[in-house]
């Protein structure tokens, strides 16, 4: 459909359009395939744009039309029209049986079809009906083929039908395969250059950059002959009639083709737990405790009571003018029920402990919440003290001061075979400034599976390395002491640098010979689990330390690396994500990095939730191994897991079945493990320790048996296990056959199923994810605390503490209370969902000053169009709490023509009483002292509720804030 700004549409029929053709509702648009409407604004994110579209309506008319960042919400750049494409089934579910329909009905008349080797097609398009369970409503392709007869149809092939009519060919060759070597690189140009024109296409600027600086260092003839372009190519070639050849960067520095995803993917972001608030769930007061959440309530406080305007319920309340606002309705021990102004928002946080089980609820009025504050106050403390102790020691003893990159650093790095995002590219600026300083290293690089953080380790081990140091990679287990090894080997295959491994597979001799040759310096990196702490390890010049997953170490194991930390540079890798909000928290004390963004090849696996049927997962298992690849079964009982082996192993017998779980012997476990490792299993059943450390890019088909069992980032965390590779994965969440899935296990599969990779379901999982990694990082003892008092106020503890021990500032001034008796709230008629206003509340809580305020208005006013008279009241209520605040003052009670200022002290009341003080005050009303923490400004006239808003506004409007 053609939307243009002016002309007329009905925002009803465009829902049922949009509806019709597979968008899903969504309360913000965060992803392809959804849209929302809220008024008179549409916000709509086809699958073929780059960004999201806001749609603004007056009336019937489009009034504006612009895209907007999904991440921030924000508008970007205003459109004059756009297309929105209809949404694919398999993206946004269903088409409606009214609407199905198949792609050529999209076609116009005269277009061409292209078919690449149409017997091919024919092959695979026929096989794929015949694969499906049950292909009712799917497109017959005999069918497709008759109904593209009435269209121009092109065919290509590698060789031509006898029966072809109007056949021509295009005479080919492959182009000889390059090196990838800067120097050589610049000879074979050349050489290609002498006998052809030469046309090199790259991805984007930059590569384009990188090839220019090449080609211009050429002599002047082959130099003409070579054309830079941007474009995509898969394959280069080289066409022998016309002497040209045609070549992508991907062959000439022998980097993978990469797929770059349409539209502009979310990265993962500082989660507002508020977003997902639904009644009935926990939160923690600061000063009440853990309490229940009952929903939002806009109420009317007159001379009598709490009214609640939406039921005209009468509820208890005390004698106050009469005012409406949005309250928090909290519920603590013994069914005492507390009112919590939506302007005191920051007073309430959701409950996040991270673990299983539900906290009781806290006492009003009781001890036990202020001692368990007290506690983790102390706790965190400590935990503070311990992390700058450490710093302090390794600021006071000088380390290796590594030098600038070499060009052989510059090749090393150039030759991986994928691009770098942004976050790897961030996190590796910041090891090589660690490790060109000359106090040790300490960093920790946090990031989900598959995000990049192996790469960054070898990168750094190799710039040790090259300065003559000694590199020693710590993991958990054996079977990840054999993969890095094969990881670290392939990636030096092309410089002397000497990888061993120390595992006790190994036999005495073969250990010893190793350790001998490491501490002679004839070893540069050697890999091994907690073994290499023992004092039989010495180097001859140890440089870097890598530890892959700390938290799985001993406790003795972390005391030897915490003495470490002292002396050697050391790099921590974890692949559980820790939150934004705690990595802010240890800004100073720890040093980290947080790769959030996927790589771009990363495919999304394509996921199924079903019925445990035999004929399917046979028919799954199959095609895995078609393409030579591996399957894992995931099921979580011990009991009967060697049963599941049998029952697949009987479904599959041409498949080599194995089994394993954590209560096997040890080495049976690692046994079988790099078995499948390495190839010699072809389906692996196993409970979730293939959680988290085995990365086996073959296995790309997964099963989870009694899925409904799982929580969201349980599910999450195994998926990530496969889709490592260029092919697509698949993931099978099994239901059983006998048992019905409860209403929340429902909800948590349909997440998983139909959320994509970094949408609402996404961010849920992250956030549970998030907390674990707090845990992991904090230790025991201080994932205790956070389950006592939630993970937030954890992290305002935590922040607090540093801040105190480094000497800095801790407490910004509060806002003050500024009661003028006026309706100041976000009305649900504005903003529908309960979960956006409490959002909105917050944001509105935490700018600290009148230009952040504005910043939110604009957001407002961006997302829900124009503010009505209630919330321009709020944000200019919040303005004068601000400044106010700032000025030192507790609160403003307005009374008719008096408003009464509450001060912090005395010294407060003089500048207000000075000459200097603003010629506004001093020509509005009288100042009149009561003590010396109460003045009262009695204004010449009463100027009602909004006109003492407005005053206050412009005579506490402090500079800065630039009005």
């Amino acid at each position: 459909i053609e939307l243009a700004v002016g002309a007329e549409y009905r925002l009803s029929d465009l829902r049922r359009w949009l509806g019709d053709r597979g968008f899903r509702p969504a309360e913000l648009v965060l992803e392809p395939g959804q849209y929302a409407v809220r008024g008179g604004i549409l916000d709509v994110y086809p699958p073929t744009a780059p960004a999201p579209y806001r749609l603004e309506f007056f009336g019937d008319e489009l009034e504006s039309l612009r895209t907007f960042d999904p991440s921030t919400q924000r508008s970007l750049d205003d459109r004059d029209g756009v297309v929105v494409s209809f949404m694919p089934t398999g993206q946004g579910g269903p088409l409606a049986p009214e609407t199905s329909t198949n792609l050529l009905d999209y076609l116009p008349q005269g277009a061409w079809i292209v078919w690449q080797d149409p017997l091919e097609i024919a092959e695979v398009g026929r096989s794929f009906v015949a694969r499906l369970a049950s292909p009712v409503g799917v497109y017959a392709f005999d069918a497709v083929v008759r109904e593209s007869r009435e269209f121009v149809r092109l065919d290509l092939s590698s060789f031509t039908s006898s029966g072809a009519t109007d056949a021509f060919a295009v005479r080919t060759e492959s182009l000889p395969a390059f090196s990838g070597k800067a120097e050589a690189v610049r000879e074979e140009l050349a050489s290609l250059a002498a006998e052809d024109t030469v046309l090199l296409f790259s991805d984007n600027e930059g590569e384009r950059g990188r090839l220019a600086e090449i080609v211009g260092a050429l002599d002047a003839q082959p130099k003409t002959r070579i054309h830079l372009g941007v474009g995509r190519l898969g394959t280069g070639f080289r066409l022998v009639a016309e002497n040209v050849a045609v070549a992508s960067n991907h062959e000439i520095f022998q980097r993978y083709q990469t797929r770059r995803r349409l539209g502009r993917r979310l990265e993962t972001r500082a989660i507002d737990t508020w977003m997902d608030l639904a009644r009935g769930d926990l939160v923690v007061h600061v000063a009440h405790g853990i309490g229940r959440y009952l929903g939002m309530k806009t109420l009317r406080r007159d001379a009598k009571a709490l009214t609640d305007t939406r039921g005209d319920r009468l509820l208890p309340g005390t004698a106050v003018a009469e005012q409406t606002a949005d309250y928090l309705l909290l519920e603590f021990r013994d069914k005492v029920k507390v009112y919590v102004p939506a302007s005191q928002i920051d007073l309430v946080q959701k409950y996040v402990g991270g673990f299983k089980g539900r906290p009781r609820l806290s006492r009003v009025g009781g001890k036990a919440w202020a001692e368990k504050k007290r506690r983790a106050e102390e706790a965190v403390r400590n935990f503070a003290m311990d992390l700058l102790r450490v710093q302090a020691v390794r600021e006071a003893r000088p380390g290796i001061a590594y030098p600038s990159d070499s060009l052989w650093q510059k090749e090393f790095e150039v030759s991986f075979p994928y691009p770098d995002t942004d976050d790897q590219t961030a996190a590796m600026q910041e090891i090589k400034r660690d490790m060109g300083s000359p106090r040790p290293m300490d960093r920790l690089v946090c990031g989900d599976v598959g995000y990049g953080k192996t790469e960054l380790a070898i990168r750094a081990a190799f710039k040790a390395v090259e300065a003559g140091k000694q590199v020693v990679v710590l993991v958990p287990t054996t079977v990840l002491t054999a993969q890095h090894l094969g990881t670290f080997r392939e990636r030096m295959a092309d410089y002397p640098v000497v990888v061993e491994m120390l595992c006790r597979f190994q036999t005495r001799g073969v250990q010893a010979g190793i350790l001998d040759r490491f501490r002679k310096g004839r070893v540069d990196i050697l890999i091994g689990t907690h073994r290499l702490l023992q004092k039989d390890v010495v180097p001859a010049d140890l440089g870097l330390l890598i530890v892959d997953e700390e938290q799985r170490f001993g406790v003795e194991h972390k005391e030897r690396l915490k003495r470490m930390r002292q002396t050697v540079d050391i790099l921590t890798l974890t692949a559980t994500p820790i939150p934004r909000t705690l990595h802010m928290s240890l800004l100073g004390i720890r040093d980290i990095s947080s790769l959030t963004t996927a790589p771009q090849d990363r495919r999304a696996v394509r996921t199924e939730v079903c019925r445990w049927d035999d004929g399917r997962i046979r028919q799954a298992i199959l095609r895995e191994l078609a393409r030579d690849g591996q399957v894992f079964f995931v099921h979580n009982r011990v009991r009967s897991i060697e049963a599941v082996a049998d029952r697949v192993r009987r479904l599959v017998p041409e498949a080599r079945i194995e089994w394993a779980h954590g209560q096997m012997n040890e080495h049976d476990l690692e046994d079988r493990m790099l078995r499948f490792f390495a190839a010699d299993v072809d389906v692996l059943v196993a409970t979730t320790i293939i959680e988290s450390g085995l990365d086996v890019p073959r296995a790309n088909t997964m099963f989870v048996h009694d899925a409904d069992r799982f929580g969201l980032a349980d599910m999450h965390q195994l998926r990530g296990r496969v889709g490592r590779y260029k092919h697509r994965a698949y993931c099978y969440l099994l239901l059983p056959e006998n048992r019905p899935a409860t209403p929340a296990a429902s909800k948590r599969l349909r997440a998983i199923e139909q959320y994509a990779e970094l949408g609402a379901g996404f961010q849920i999982a992250m956030r549970d994810l998030e907390i674990r990694g707090a845990g992991n990082i904090l230790g025991l003892e201080q994932s205790g605390h956070i389950s006592a008092v939630g993970y937030e106020m954890y992290c305002q503890l935590l922040e607090t503490a540093v801040r105190r021990l480094k000497g800095q500032p801790c407490d910004e001034p509060c806002r003050a209370d500024v009661q003028l008796d006026l309706a100041a709230f976000i009305p649900s008629r504005y903003v529908p969902t309960e979960s956006q206003r409490i959002s909105l509340y917050r944001q509105l809580e935490r700018a600290a000053n009148a230009r952040t305020l504005a910043e939110v208005a604009a957001e407002i006013n961006d997302m829900y169009g124009p503010i009505p008279q209630e919330v321009q009241r709020l944000v200019d209520l919040e303005a004068v709490r601000v400044a106010a605040g700032w000025a030192g003052v507790r609160s403003i009670h307005r009374n008719r023509a008096d408003l009464t200022f509450t001060l912090e002290d005395a010294a407060r009341v003089a500048p207000l009483m000075s000459e200097s003080a603003d010629r506004r005050v001093r020509q509005a009303g009288v100042i009149r002292i009561l003590d010396s923490h109460t003045l009262v400004w009695r204004l010449h006239e009463d100027r009602g509720p909004d006109g003492a808003l407005a005053l206050l506004k412009k005579v506490l409007a402090r500079p800065e804030d630039g009005q």
